[in-house]
């Protein structure tokens, strides 16, 4: 390992805007490759929320760089998001090669916005650029980020735009905008006249990204301009994609990682891990999955990169190409791919009092024969509150019996298992539910409910309801998660998840308009007819 010395360094992009950097530099006369970080944090974070410092990766013989991407830290310009980031990182590779001690070839790696600065990067093609690590990001910034299933993703978006617009505010020195945004973060104003557009981020961050989120909800070019998905025929290297269970951006690394798949010339690897945003841990909600969880991937990426930038022999490619945390069992697994060739299907089944009573709702391996209804009325004075899953704060598994006897929540339970099960990938719940409003949110939620008849979930999905089309389809978060013997399955049925999605108010109006005061009281009915069967379907792997 080598010493470690830093400086801070800075460029010029082609139009004349200065970013600055700080420079980690073996203490050796030899030459280097460059590993490079962009950022919007301030570089002096560098992402050790869930990497190693920098200075670790530079003791193993790199030359380190993180900037400050445009407007941000000590940069100078405007930050505008995601705008500047395919020009400026073209230009920060071609500056990062050349430094001195640098063999002119170039890694990047970094998650969030680190890791879309990545993509964006890459869809320029820069000769020096040979390795990438993107970690949760957007593939499609609509469908992977901003929105899910066309329901606003309102806790994750509005933290984060408080969060930088607090940045923002720091940068210029405005005391009274910080303090009030800081103090926002802590508790988020989520009960104004418009729950989706309070009125705090109207008046101190009024050129925020929020807004434009707000005013594009539906795909559109504006989504078209900044999303990865885009630029992908540009892009060909070989990449680490790196994700996690609980991240609400997962299906961004995982649509990545298939379409890299299809294309590319070069390995392209994935690992998820049983992890939130951040920290990448043993324990996230309230499980702690052991120490197998605990993050291999500073040791992970240093391979890849000995290997792609240092021609070493490691340990890169020696497994298969696709590596899962197995939650229940606590282990490691390999595929050759994400397995989808085994699915079977669990359906809904129900005598109608499933409201009431939270065992009355069936998992069964065959379609009913009854043809009844269940029934929940949705209240917006007390919508079904969040808790855990990948798109609220905080993330990952909880208890949540207190939950599903809610009589707002339908329970559908599977009879205890007589051997193992494993559901590897997607989830997809379909369900022929009606409303009597013009538009409704539904929210599925899959758990596993111990012998003690603890309820404990690992995946769900959220959707917003336009249309009369049946059945509703209901994507779940992509998951891998063995169920032991003895244990049950429950699905939990409910039209609202509040905060992590704004509370459909059942106007039909755009989230940006949706009042409190207008807010409906939805009933839902779930329906059971003969040939309309609502069930889970899920992909089942045997060892």
């Amino acid at each position: 390992m080598f010493k470690v010395q830093k400086e801070t360094q800075s460029m010029k992009t082609q139009d004349g805007i200065r970013l600055d950097a700080d420079v980690y530099c073996p203490e050796s006369s030899d030459s280097f490759p460059v590993l490079l970080m962009r950022q919007p944090y301030g570089r002096k974070i560098a992402s050790t929320v869930v990497y190693a410092h920098p200075i670790w990766y530079a003791s193993q013989g790199y030359i380190v760089v993180i900037q400050d991407v445009r407007g941000r830290g000590t940069s100078e310009g405007k930050f505008n998001l995601f705008a500047h980031e395919t020009e400026d990182g073209l230009d920060t590779i071609n500056w990062v090669s050349q430094l001195p001690n640098s063999t002119g070839e170039v890694g990047m790696y970094g998650f969030s916005y680190q890791g879309m600065t990545q993509l964006h990067a890459a869809s320029t093609a820069p000769k020096a650029l040979k390795v990438i690590c993107p970690a949760m990001i957007a593939y499609d910034l609509y469908h992977d980020w901003a929105y899910e299933n066309g329901a606003f993703c309102l806790q994750a978006n509005l933290g984060w735009a408080i969060q930088l617009a607090a940045e923002t505010a720091r940068l210029n020195k405005d005391r009274i905008a910080f303090q009030k945004l800081y103090a926002a973060s802590r508790n988020l104003p989520l009960f104004d006249e418009i729950t989706a557009h309070p009125n705090l981020l109207q008046e101190l961050a009024p050129d925020s990204f929020y807004h434009d989120w707000l005013n594009h909800p539906y795909p559109d070019s504006y989504w078209t301009n900044l999303s990865p998905k885009n630029v992908i025929n540009n892009i060909d290297l070989p990449m680490l994609h790196i994700g996690g269970w609980f991240d609400p951006y997962l299906r961004g690394n995982l649509n990545l990682y298939q379409a890299m798949k299809t294309r590319s010339q070069f390995p392209q690897h994935l690992i998820i891990g049983p992890w939130g945003h951040l920290p990448w841990g043993r324990k996230v909600g309230t499980i702690d999955y052991g120490q197998e969880a605990i993050s291999p991937i500073d040791k992970i990426q240093l391979d890849w990169f000995d290997y792609f930038l240092k021609g070493k022999k490691t340990k890169a490619l020696n497994n298969p190409a696709v590596c899962l945390f197995e939650m229940g069992s606590n282990q490691w697994r390999y595929f050759d791919s994400v397995p989808n060739n085994n699915q079977v299907s669990y359906y809904l089944s129900s005598q109608g009092l499933t409201s009431i009573r939270e065992n009355e709702g069936k998992l069964v391996n065959s379609p009913p024969s009854l043809s009844v209804s269940d029934i929940i009325v949705h209240d917006p004075w007390r919508p079904v509150p969040s808790l855990g899953g990948h798109a609220s704060i905080p993330s990952g598994s909880f208890e949540r019996s207190s939950i599903d006897c809610r009589s707002d929540v339908l329970t559908y339970t599977s009879d205890p298992l007589t051997e193992d099960l494993t559901i590897v990938g997607e989830v997809l719940v379909e369900i022929y539910c009606t409303a009597d409003a013009p538009s409704f949110d539904l929210c599925a939620v899959l758990s596993t409910v111990d012998q003690e008849c603890k309820v404990y979930n690992f995946t769900q999905g959220y959707i917003r309801v336009n249309s009369e089309e049946l059945p509703i389809k209901i994507p779940l978060q992509a998951t891998c998660m063995r169920i032991t013997k003895g244990n049950c399955i429950r699905l939990s049925v409910s039209g609202a998840c509040f905060p992590a999605y704004s509370v459909n108010t059942g106007t039909g109006k755009l989230p940006k308009e949706e009042e409190l005061i207008e807010a409906k009281i939805i009933t839902l009915m779930v329906s059971f007819d003969v040939g309309k069967y609502s069930k889970v379907l899920l992909t089942q792997v045997n060892y």
